[in-house]
């Protein structure tokens, strides 16, 4: 058996109709996994699982916003009753709907960067991790970002959302550690996405990006899928509370 199998398994990941949530979706399901499919959008959601079932993968699609309750509530719900189970939950859906000088973002945007990206990722783990326990285990995976490592004068808000992620991975690992359930944080630099648009289309953006990063490219979403796995499977049976960074070198360099 391959150390990074995930056959019979089952994979509740958000924000995964495209970038990096998709990839991590279809390596999962390729890696063997169930997976549900999910972003506010249902048609989106219908085309990727569709693409994964045309690929001989096994895949649900259900909508759902991340900014209500009770829609995670029915994600999880219905992901149960379809499935019976989750193993792996990688919470990948994210928001940041202000880009510039923290004196400036208006206290709208900043609630509601803090509401999605960290209180959606607190509220999902504790519809989903207790069931793990009952079930002897799992894994949670947050993809965080490097904003919440370095400092930033443009992603402010959105790097204090990413810092509270790799702290939430922590405690939470400490939590469920003895039930046997994982919780790790993935740190991806920048990434090829349409999240991650604004900095990468950009010509000079890109260019003074790169420049600091050792491989001197972008990433694209399946280098940040690969960790995924890692994390989901027995090859990381032994880590937990870890952020892995995975960023091209560029916060090693100046």
């Amino acid at each position: 058996m391959s150390l990074f199998d995930l056959s019979g398994k089952v994979a509740l990941i958000t924000g995964s109709t495209k970038g990096i949530g998709k990839a991590i979706a279809e390596r999962m399901a390729e890696a063997g996994a169930k997976v549900v499919i999910s972003s506010r959008n249902q048609d989106a959601c219908d085309e990727v699982a569709e693409a994964i079932k045309a690929n001989g993968g096994d895949a649900m699609p259900l909508a759902c916003n991340i900014n209500y309750k009770e829609q995670l509530q029915a994600l999880v719900d219905k992901t149960l009753a379809h499935y019976g189970r989750i193993d792996v939950l990688v919470i990948n859906a994210a928001l940041n709907p202000f880009y510039g000088k923290s004196q400036d973002i208006p206290d709208e945007a900043f609630d509601k960067i803090m509401n999605s990206n960290v209180g959606s990722a607190h509220r999902l783990c504790q519809m989903v991790l207790p069931g793990m326990a009952q079930r002897g285990g799992g894994a949670a995976i947050i993809v965080s970002s490097i904003a919440g490592i370095k400092g930033s004068d443009v992603l402010g808000a959105y790097g204090i959302s990413k810092a509270a992620d790799m702290q939430m991975a922590r405690n939470l690992a400490v939590e469920w550690g003895p039930q046997n359930i994982r919780v790790n944080c993935i740190a991806p630099g920048l990434i090829r996405t349409d999240f991650a648009r604004a900095l990468w289309e950009n010509p000079e953006t890109y260019k003074n990006t790169v420049s600091k990063y050792p491989l001197r490219r972008i990433g694209e979403p399946d280098e940040i899928a690969g960790a995924a796995i890692f994390l989901a499977s027995d090859a990381g049976s032994f880590t937990t509370g870890q952020t892995l960074v995975i960023d091209g070198g560029g916060t090693i360099t100046g």
